[in-house]
């Protein structure tokens, strides 16, 4: 997928359709992360594509397709990792949990071999790891 010229906008238009239809258009695997400014405390939304993994659990990729920076959300949420989930209709508090290592390895592993184009940004990244991101249920 190309990015949008305005993701800003792109990115609330989709948060309204995700939330009157119960769930992301054309059943994307895309959830709604909300997580807390690092700086400011204030509440942000972020629609994002999530992997499940066998044990249950659900992943998110911080690739910020391939940027020389972690995305926004990223930084939030390893300054406050306590975070809301919104996946379908369901909706839940969850803890954001960065593996590393064989972990992280491991979790990377699978998702690029389901999703190669994950490998390409890892490619342009070139000064930085993609994080992993597991949100492991909290209530």
């Amino acid at each position: 997928m190309t990015m949008p010229p305005d993701v800003k906008a792109y990115n609330k238009q989709l948060i309204e359709q995700f939330r009157a239809n119960g769930g992301p258009p054309e059943g994307r695997p895309v959830l709604l992360l909300t997580t807390l400014g690092a700086r400011t405390g204030k509440q942000h939304t972020t629609p994002m594509m999530f992997v499940d993994q066998p044990d249950g659990t659900t992943v998110v990729i911080a690739s910020n397709a391939g940027a020389p920076s972690h995305p926004d959300w990223f930084r939030n949420l390893v300054a406050h990792p306590q975070v809301t989930v919104e996946k379908g209709a369901e909706r839940y508090r969850a803890l954001a949990v960065v593996p590393e290592g064989a972990d992280r390895d491991r979790i990377w592993a699978a998702i690029v071999a389901d999703h190669p184009f994950f490998a390409e940004h890892q490619q342009k990244a070139t000064r930085r790891t993609i994080p992993v991101v597991v949100l492991e249920r909290a209530d």
